[in-house]
């Protein structure tokens, strides 16, 4: 489905109010496509074409709908058909939708929920904000270790489908203290009169509700497990973190990464609906506190402002020198980050990576010094053995300032990504001035 050639018909079957047309058009199409073309309808109409919707096929609708527009529809609904819509969701969705809304309309739908769903909503909004336990869900699918297979199978066909998944199931006792886990499919293959105790898995793969949810992400990875338990201190099944909350975690985290490596703040909705205001407020922090940082290039500069009249020709190269140690330091720097985020490298790595970053700064500032040695035989000869020697400097201190600067806000309990590219490329630009000129000043003997 394009939504660009589907939105002039749908608007055409509202306004005739041609509702059954409308029912049997959005029974073929996934809940995300319609997901997308609901917000992009006229906004009298976005209302009308959710109330069309059946009601289990508009809850998936509905949470696949970014924050911002999930809080838009909400605004065209009544209060009965929001409390049937919270009502629906599962409990990770609902609990991710009442921590992204604003306070105001959080505060308006919890007393829309009903009372055990409200209990479940304050348990999971207890949790840290960018912790497992907001992920999770509460509904999940559990037999007793001492039944056989056949009382399994039974007690997992009468709760039906109202867990998020039942390809998983897991093995508890009367105190819920987990004990076991086993798929779906070894239960269907085992012997009727098999003991659930003796087909289970005895080593279980578990999340904490206080872990961090990038740990999540990274031990469904690393163990390709699509389902994980949320298990507590004493052993109590808590709930499950589902590979559809993780795919999500996994985007918003890397989007955050991006955001910040490129020195603005994260912009949770989407760019094309971003006002200007917005942007700007992102934006403009980094800009303005780097004016100030870019003072010292200038002021290095005019420090050796006799050697520069002494050879022009010196500023020639000077944008090619100091853009090289920027740009080797934002490399390095991006592939430190992202290894930090994704669990490659840990803090106790750095002195070896800081070995094997000089090793290969000194090589690519070689490589580089002979492409400005090479400008230089030509340009101005006099500078070529300063520009070659300059080069090699400025990209080994660029490359390890953008290799130890994720490391060092890691140290002191800062997002590594704040290790931002322009905040690299203004240090390496200032600490280039420095180089570059000293080096002209005793070679030349200005």
């Amino acid at each position: 489905m394009h939504k660009e050639l589907i939105k002039p018909e749908v608007q055409s079957l509202i306004e005739q109010r041609n509702w059954g047309a409308l029912r049997e058009a959005v029974a073929e199409w996934h809940p995300a496509e319609t997901a997308e073309l609901l917000p992009e309808l006229e906004k009298g109409d976005r209302g009308l074409f959710f109330r069309v919707l059946p009601p289990d096929y508009g809850t998936e609708v509905f949470a696949q709908m970014r924050p911002e527009q999930q809080d838009t529809l909400l605004r065209d609904l009544t209060d009965e058909e929001t409390r049937r819509l919270l009502a629906d969701l599962t409990p990770d969705d609902r609990t991710q939708l009442l921590s992204e809304l604003p306070g105001t309309v959080t505060q308006r739908l919890m007393t829309l929920l009903s009372p055990e769903d409200l209990r479940e909503a304050r348990d999971l909004l207890g949790y840290p904000e960018e912790s497992v336990g907001r992920l999770m869900t509460p509904d999940y699918v559990a037999v007793r270790p001492d039944w056989n297979a056949e009382r399994a199978l039974e007690h997992v066909r009468g709760i039906g489908a109202e867990p998020e998944t039942v390809a998983v199931v897991y093995v508890t006792d009367a105190r819920w203290r987990i004990h076991g886990v086993l798929s779906i499919r070894r239960l269907l293959a085992a012997d009727p009169d098999e003991v659930v105790r003796d087909i289970m898995y005895h080593t279980v793969i578990r999340l904490a509700p206080h872990d961090d949810r990038e740990n999540a992400v990274r031990t469904a990875e690393r163990y390709d497990l699509n389902v994980l338990p949320v298990v507590g201190a004493d052993g109590v099944l808590l709930g499950i973190v589902t590979i559809d909350d993780l795919i999500d975690v996994a985007e918003e985290e890397a989007t955050e990464d991006f955001h910040r490596i490129g020195g603005s703040g994260l912009v949770k909705t989407s760019l094309r609906e971003a006002g200007v205001t917005l942007l700007y407020r992102k934006r403009i922090g980094w800009l303005l506190m780097l004016v100030f940082v870019n003072i010292f290039s200038g002021a290095g500069i005019a420090y050796f402002e006799e050697t520069l009249e002494a050879v022009i020709a010196l500023a020639f190269f000077l944008p090619l020198l100091i853009d090289s140690g920027g740009n080797a330091g934002s490399q390095s720097a991006t592939l430190m980050v992202r290894a930090l985020a994704l669990g490659d490298v840990e803090m106790r790595d750095w002195f070896e990576l800081l070995g094997k970053e000089l090793g290969v700064a000194i090589i690519l500032g070689m490589t580089m010094a002979a492409g400005a040695a090479f400008i230089a035989s030509w340009r101005a000869p006099e500078v070529l053995v300063v520009v070659s020697v300059t080069m090699i400097a400025i990209v080994v201190v660029g490359s390890l300032i953008g290799m130890l600067m994720p490391f060092v806000l890691t140290r002191f309990g800062m997002d590594p990504a704040t290790a931002s590219a322009p905040l690299i490329t203004s240090l390496a630009d200032i600490s280039g001035v420095l180089i570059y000129f000293s080096i002209a000043s005793w070679y030349l003997g200005v």
